[in-house]
């Protein structure tokens, strides 16, 4: 398979299920949070995807990692502003678990496919 088809990587589609998870989970977020956390998640979500295949796209494993090291940093942002949430009541300890998981899930794909990327870039 070619990594230019990424929406048969496993990695891409558990990071969209991720983002997908954010999206339903973030419409119960208050109104007060409409510019603010909620943005914020689904923006640092579908960064995690969007990454993912930019990445996929580029020429070279450089190119590619600097790609999936963006989607990794968003992976952490995303963690940060889960916790956030649950500490402030916006989600209660099911949610918080289950997307914590996903996130937890998303980071260990994430990086075994950027493990890939480095050793194609190290035989050079």
């Amino acid at each position: 398979m070619s990594f230019q088809d990424f929406k048969k990587l496993d990695v891409w589609l558990f990071a969209r299920k991720l983002t997908n998870s954010i999206y339903t989970v973030t419409k119960e977020f208050p109104s007060s949070e409409q510019f603010g956390l909620t943005n914020q998640m689904r923006r640092c979500a579908v960064s995690v995807t969007s990454n993912i295949a930019e990445g996929c796209g580029r020429n070279t494993p450089k190119g590619t990692l600097v790609f999936l090291y963006m989607s990794r940093g968003s992976l952490f942002e995303l963690e940060t502003q889960l916790y956030i949430a649950f500490d402030q009541n916006y989600i209660d300890e099911i949610f918080f678990n289950t997307i914590d998981e996903e996130i937890q899930t998303s980071k260990k794909l994430l990086n075994g496919f950027i493990n890939y990327f480095k050793k194609q870039e190290d035989g050079k």
